[in-house]
């Protein structure tokens, strides 16, 4: 449907563009910054330039950041010899959520996927080669158990394995309030394989 202004139109085109944005979507946020007052939209314009203006990746661990190095490459209560190796840098976020991890990070920028065009020279490996070279005693492999990010795991362990870290890679299973019975056979088989002494 085609309104009668030009800027509504401009503007649900340049919403659809967001991942996970459909047109029905855009529409109705286009229609809400149309009914808030005017200093809120410019709120968050200026919100969003902001954003481009000011964060930048770390040129260590290539997590998002205002400062370079990022906090968590710059701070020495950090354990320096273990990499969490993660596809993008909300993972960074997920995990840091936890309170439970206190080494570095190295986010690889996406997973492999020759489909989409995206082989290791499309990610930060060579990056990640590199900082093996400073000492790392231990590399997580924390990419996303999917199809990408499982392929994603073995091609680093087989290029990382020779250089001489100990590689581990995050448990996968079943999720806390999950059913067994709702579990597909690769998510149970994954948590059998992965169980520990209790």
């Amino acid at each position: 449907m085609l309104y009668s202004s030009n800027a509504v139109e401009v503007a649900i085109a340049a919403l659809t563009k967001l991942p996970g944005i459909g047109r029905k979507s855009a529409q109705r946020l286009v229609f809400f910054l149309l009914k808030v007052p005017r200093a809120e939209v410019e709120a968050l314009a200026a919100a969003l330039i902001a954003l481009k203006e000011k964060v930048r990746s770390c040129s260590r661990c290539y997590n998002i950041t205002e400062g370079d190095p990022c906090p968590i490459c710059a701070s020495p209560q950090r354990e320096r010899r273990l990499l969490c190796v993660v596809e993008e840098a909300n993972d960074v976020l997920a995990l840091e959520k936890t309170g439970e991890y206190h080494g570095l990070y190295h986010v690889l920028g996406g997973a492999l996927s020759p489909l989409d065009g995206i082989g290791p020279d499309n990610l930060k490996v060579r990056e990640l080669v590199a900082r093996l070279q400073g000492g790392i005693d231990e590399v997580i492999l924390a990419t996303n158990p999917t199809v990408e990010g499982e392929a994603t795991a073995i091609y680093l362990a087989n290029l990382l394995r020779p250089l001489g870290p100990r590689l581990t890679r995050i448990a996968r299973g079943i999720p806390v309030g999950g059913d067994l019975e709702y579990a597909d056979e690769i998510t149970l088989t994954r948590a059998l394989e992965g169980r520990v002494q209790w």
